[in-house]
C-alpha cells in the first residue's frame, strides 16, 4: 500500500501541471529504490508510460542519470585571418605559460554532480544522507539524514551520534548497534547523499566568488568549478585559508609534472582558495621535450628548471645554452650555460629565456655508402676499417647494375670542407687487393655507380636479369633513400640541397618505341629525367660542381676531361695520383671502335700563357698499366680517344622486291651497289630494272627540309597575292591554295635517287652505298599513268605507237585551267622528259613513253593568281607521289 500511494504520489507530479504537490526527495529515492519488475507492474496498473516517468528520474538504479556538466567552454572570440605580416611574426611562435591551458573552461552555477566512491576516512556531517539496509531475519531499507545536531534516527533503533565521526567508524557503530538491539538482523551502510558546502575562490581566478560544491571537493575541484585561473595567476602558490588562517599551500606543478595530489586537501565550509599573482617565471625554448614558460619559487635551481621541462631532446647542444638576461643597467645580455654536467652554473632569474639549439646534423665517426648498394646509409667507422670491410661481397652488397669497374672515395681535408677524390675498382676491393683496398678515414663517402647511364637501357637490362620479387623490392626501396641521401650529401660537400624527383617505374615499351628513343637519344643526348638515378652523371654533379668551387689562384681545379671512343665521355673528377687507365675506367671503358696504337693528352702548360702541349701515347700500353705510357693526369687535361682508320659500325643496307635473295645485308665500308647485287644473287626473271627506285636517308632528310622551305615561301607568296588581289577586288582561289598548301604539308619525303640500274649492273656506273640505302626493284610493268589536270586520272594499258596526247584523251581530255604547254613524263626511273617545244600534240612523241612512265598535266599558273612557285611545287608533290606509288606497289 505504501509503495502505491509513493506511486500515485510519482504519477501526480510528472503528469500534473495544476496540482501544487511535489514528492519529497525521501519519496523519490524510495520509489528509484524499488525493483525494476515492481516499477513496471504499478506503470502498468496505473496505465503510465514508465519511460516519461524515466525522464523524471524515477527509473531504478540500471538506468544511469545524465551527469551534469560543471564546466562549460569558456567564451572566445572568432580570430581574424592573419596578415602577411603575422604570418612571419617570430611572436606567433612563442613559448606559452605552462599548465595554464588545464583550465580552459566557463564555470557553471549548478553544484558539481558527485558519483566517486566515498573513502573510509571521509568525515560524516550534517546533511550526509547514509542507507542503511537490514537483512537477515527482517529485510528493511532506510534513508536517513544526519540531523543538525548529528544524528540519525533509525526506526525502531535509538538515535546515534555520528557527525565528526568518520566514514569507517559509522558503519562499524551502526553493525554493532543493529546487531546488539535486533536479533538476527545485520546491516549494510552506504553513502546516499552527500550535503553541500560553500567555499569561495579568490584572488586570481578565472571568475572569483563563492560557490556550492560537494563536501568531497578538493582544491583542484574547487578551481575547475570557478572556471581555472587567470593569465597572471600563481600554479606554485595555491593557498587555502580557514578561519583566517593557511592550512595548506598548494603547489599545482606537483600534481601536473609529479603527479603527487597529498596537497590537494579536502574543503570545508567556509574554506577559502586564494590564488595570488605569478612570481618568477622563466622561458625554456628550442629543443627540450616540454618547452614553456615555467613559474619558479625561491630557492630553485637550475637542474630543477630543466626537470619540468622535460629533459633534453637527444639532438639539443646542452655544452652551449642560450640565455637571455635583463641586468641591471635595464639591457639585454647573453650567458652561454653548460647544462651538460651534473653541477650548473646557473641560477635562474625572473625574466629569463633558456634556448637549446640543435647539435651539428653531421654525422661522426661514420662512413656512408651512396649510390647502386643494396643497403645505402650510415655505418660505424673504427681505426683500420676498409672498404671491404664495407663491402663484403658483390651479390651480397651490391645491386645487379653496380660498376665494379670503378668506384670513388670522397674524403674532407681540411676545416673548409674541401675534398678529394680517390678512385678504385670495387671489385678488386671486394677480394682485398691492397691497391684497391683503401684504408677509410671517419666520415668518409664511398659512391657506387650504375653500369648505366641512361635509365631506359638500366631497366630494360633488369628486365632481362629477370629479378625475384625480393629484388625489385629492393631496387625501389634503394631509390627511395637516395633520394633522400642525395640532398644530405650535397649538404656534406657544401652545396645547396636539391630536391630529388622519386623515380617513376618504366612503362612498357614496344620495340619500334625503344629504336627511336635510342635514336634521338644518340642525336641530341639525354634529357635530365632520362638518366639512370645512379648515372654518372648524377651522382658526379654534387661532386664536380664542389670540385669547381673550392678551386682558386693557388689550388688548380681538380677536373679532366676524356672523349673519343670511350663509353661514357665527358668531364671527370681528377682522382688523387689518377692514370691514363683509371680515367678510362671511369668513363666506362673502351669501345670497340677505339685506336689501341696512339691516344692523345691535351695539356694545358702555362695559364697565364693559355700555352698547351699535345702527347702522344700508346693507348695498349696505358691499359697495360705499363709506366711509360701510362701518364699521370694533371688538371685540366683532357684526354682523346681515336677511331680506327676506316673503322664504321655495322652499316646495312636493303634489297627488296624482285631480286633472288631480298633482305637486309650488311656492308663493308666502300662497298658498291654492283657488290650487293651479285651477293643477293641478281635479279628475278620478272625484274624490271629500268622502274627501279633506290633512296638515301640523306637525300631524303635534305628533301624534307627543301619541301619545308617551300612551303613557308609558298604561303608568304599566297599572303602576298592575296592582298595584292583584294586591293584590285579580285577574289583569290583560296580552296586551291589551301589544296596545295595542304598537299605539301601532308607529303613525307622519299629521298629518291634517281639511278640508271642496268647501267650499274653492267658496272658501267659505279655507286658506293651508305648506311640505310634501300634498293626497290619493281616487277615488269604494263601501264601508263596520267595525273593531273586530266578530266579522269587512271592508269592505262601500255601500247607502241601511243602518244602522250592519246593518253590524256583516253583520260577524257584535258581540265580548262591545264598548262597544255608544260606537260611532262615522270620516267620510271625517276627521271623527268618534257616534250619538244611548239605544238607538241602535232608531234608523234610515242617514242618518250615505255611502260611503268607517268604523264603529269599540271595547273595553269594564272588559275593560282599567277604564284611563281606553283610550277615547282607542283612538280615536287606529283614526284613524290609517284615515287610512293612504285615503292607500295612492290
Amino acid at each position: 500500500m505504501f509503495f502505491k500511494r509513493l506511486f500515485l504520489t510519482f504519477l501526480f507530479f510528472t503528469t500534473s501541471s495544476v496540482l501544487a504537490f511535489t514528492p519529497t526527495a525521501a519519496q523519490i529515492e524510495q520509489f528509484k529504490k524499488l525493483p525494476k519488475a515492481q516499477q513496471e507492474a504499478l506503470a502498468r496498473q496505473y496505465g503510465v508510460d514508465l519511460s516519461s516517468i524515466g525522464n523524471q528520474g524515477a527509473l531504478g538504479n540500471d538506468i544511469a542519470e545524465e551527469p551534469v556538466a560543471t564546466v562549460k567552454p569558456r567564451k572566445s572570440i572568432e580570430a581574424e585571418p592573419l596578415t602577411d605580416e603575422q604570418k612571419f611574426n617570430p611572436e606567433l611562435n612563442k613559448v606559452m605559460p605552462f599548465g595554464y591551458d588545464l583550465f580552459a573552461g566557463e564555470p557553471t552555477s549548478f553544484m558539481p554532480s558527485e558519483n566517486a566512491a566515498v573513502p573510509d576516512t571521509y568525515l560524516v556531517g550534517r546533511g550526509d544522507t547514509l542507507d542503511v539496509n537490514f537483512y537477515g531475519k527482517e529485510t528493511q531499507n532506510y534513508n536517513v539524514v544526519v540531523d543538525r545536531e548529528g544524528r540519525i534516527s533509525i526506526p525502531n533503533l535509538s538515535p546515534v551520534q555520528v557527525a565528526g565521526l568518520t566514514f569507517a567508524e559509522v558503519k562499524e557503530l551502526i553493525k554493532a548497534k543493529v546487531e546488539q538491539e535486533i536479533i538476527g538482523v545485520k546491516a549494510f551502510v552506504a553513502i546516499g547523499q552527500l550535503r553541500s558546502i560553500r567555499v569561495m575562490v579568490l584572488g586570481e581566478a578565472y571568475m572569483p566568488g563563492s560557490y556550492s560544491v560537494s563536501s568531497l571537493t578538493t582544491v583542484s575541484h574547487a578551481l575547475f568549478v570557478s572556471g581555472g585561473v587567470s593569465d597572471i595567476a600563481s600554479l606554485r602558490n595555491i593557498q587555502v585559508k580557514r578561519a583566517g588562517k593557511v592550512v595548506a599551500n598548494f603547489d599545482l606543478y606537483d600534481l601536473l609534472i609529479n603527479g603527487d595530489s597529498s596537497n590537494d586537501i579536502i574543503l570545508k565550509p567556509g574554506d577559502v582558495v586564494f590564488i595570488p599573482p605569478v612570481g618568477a617565471q622563466v622561458a625554456v625554448e628550442g629543443l627540450v621535450k616540454r618547452p614553456a614558460i615555467f613559474e619558479l619559487k625561491k630557492g630553485e635551481t637550475a637542474a630543477q628548471l630543466l626537470k619540468m621541462a622535460g629533459g633534453l631532446k637527444p639532438q639539443a647542444y646542452a655544452k652551449k645554452a642560450i640565455v637571455e638576461r635583463f641586468n641591471n643597467n635595464n639591457m639585454k645580455e647573453v650567458l652561454s650555460v653548460d647544462f651538460s654536467g651534473n653541477e650548473i652554473d646557473y641560477t635562474p632569474r625572473d625574466g629569463d629565456r633558456v634556448r637549446f639549439n640543435p647539435i651539428s646534423l653531421q654525422y661522426q665517426n661514420s662512413i656512408s655508402l651512396i649510390g647502386a648498394v643494396a643497403r645505402p646509409g650510415h655505418y660505424q667507422w673504427h681505426q683500420g676499417k676498409r672498404i671491404a670491410d664495407v663491402l663484403t661481397s658483390v651479390r651480397g652488397d651490391l645491386l645487379p647494375q653496380a660498376d665494379l669497374a670503378y668506384g670513388l672515395l670522397i674524403r674532407e681535408v681540411n676545416i673548409s670542407g674541401d675534398i678529394e677524390v680517390h678512385q678504385f675498382d670495387i671489385a678488386q676491393a671486394i677480394v682485398k687487393v691492397p691497391e684497391h683496398n683503401l684504408a677509410l678515414k671517419a666520415n668518409d663517402k664511398l659512391m657506387v655507380f650504375s653500369r648505366y647511364e641512361s635509365r631506359f637501357d638500366e631497366d630494360i637490362a633488369l628486365k632481362n636479369m629477370a629479378l625475384s620479387e625480393e629484388q625489385q623490392i629492393q631496387q625501389t626501396k634503394v631509390k627511395q633513400w637516395h633520394s633522400f641521401q642525395q640532398s644530405k650529401f650535397e649538404k656534406f660537400v657544401g652545396l645547396k640541397s636539391t630536391e630529388v624527383k622519386q623515380v617513376d617505374e618504366t612503362e612498357e615499351k614496344s620495340v619500334a618505341e625503344i629504336s627511336k628513343k635510342k635514336a634521338i637519344e644518340k642525336k641530341e643526348g639525354l634529357q635530365p629525367e632520362d638518366y639512370a638515378l645512379f648515372s654518372r652523371n648524377n651522382l658526379l654533379k654534387p661532386v664536380i660542381a664542389k670540385l669547381k668551387q673550392q678551386a682558386s689562384v693557388k689550388s688548380a681545379i681538380q677536373l679532366v676531361e676524356i672523349n673519343g671512343h670511350v663509353t661514357y665521355p665527358g668531364v671527370y673528377p681528377l682522382t688523387v695520383g689518377s692514370e691514363v687507365n683509371e680515367l678510362i675506367a671511369a668513363s666506362g671503358g673502351l669501345l670497340e671502335s677505339a685506336y689501341l696504337e696512339q691516344a692523345e693528352i691535351t695539356r694545358v702548360v702555362s695559364t697565364a700563357n693559355s700555352e698547351i702541349e699535345h702527347i702522344k701515347f700508346n693507348l695498349n700500353d696505358a691499359m697495360q698499366g705499363k709506366v711509360a705510357a701510362n701518364k699521370v693526369l694533371k688538371s685540366k687535361d683532357s684526354i682523346n680517344i681515336f677511331a680506327i682508320p676506316n673503322w664504321q659500325e655495322n652499316v646495312k643496307v636493303e634489297l627488296k622486291g624482285e631480286v633472288k635473295f631480298p633482305g637486309v645485308y650488311t656492308i663493308r665500308r666502300g662497298e658498291t651497289l654492283t657488290n650487293l647485287i651479285e651477293r643477293a644473287g641478281g635479279f628475278s626473271e620478272f625484274a624490271e630494272l629500268n622502274a627501279a627506285v633506290f633512296t638515301r636517308e640523306a637525300i631524303r632528310k635534305q628533301e624534307q627540309q627543301q619541301l619545308t622551305k617551300l612551303s613557308e615561301e609558298l604561303r608568304r607568296e599566297i599572303a602576298s597575292k592575296s592582298f595584292e588581289n583584294s586591293a584590285n577586288n579580285k577574289t583569290p582561289a583560296y580552296s586551291e591554295m589551301t589544296k596545295l598548301l595542304d598537299d605539301i604539308a601532308n607529303v613525307e619525303a622519299v629521298g629518291r635517287l634517281v639511278i640508271d640500274l642496268p647501267l650499274i649492273v653492267k658496272n658501267k656506273q659505279r655507286l658506293i652505298l651508305q648506311d640505310g640505302d634501300k634498293l626497290y626493284v619493281p616487277s615488269k610493268r604494263d601501264s601508263i599513268s596520267v595525273i593531273g589536270e586530266v578530266n579522269y586520272a587512271t592508269s592505262h594499258l601500255y601500247k607502241d605507237g601511243i602518244s602522250v596526247d592519246d593518253y590524256i584523251d583516253l583520260s577524257g581530255g584535258l581540265k580548262q585551267r591545264a598548262a597544255e604547254e608544260r606537260v611532262y613524263i615522270i620516267k620510271a626511273n625517276g627521271s623527268v622528259k618534257i616534250p619538244g617545244n611548239g605544238s607538241w600534240f602535232a608531234v608523234n612523241n610515242s617514242d618518250l613513253l615505255s611502260a611503268g612512265d607517268t604523264i603529269v598535266v599540271p595547273l595553269d599558273s594564272g588559275y593560282m593568281n599567277d604564284l611563281t612557285l606553283w610550277s615547282t611545287a607542283t612538280q615536287i608533290v606529283y614526284q613524290m607521289g609517284v615515287a610512293v606509288a612504285a615503292i607500295s606497289s612492290i
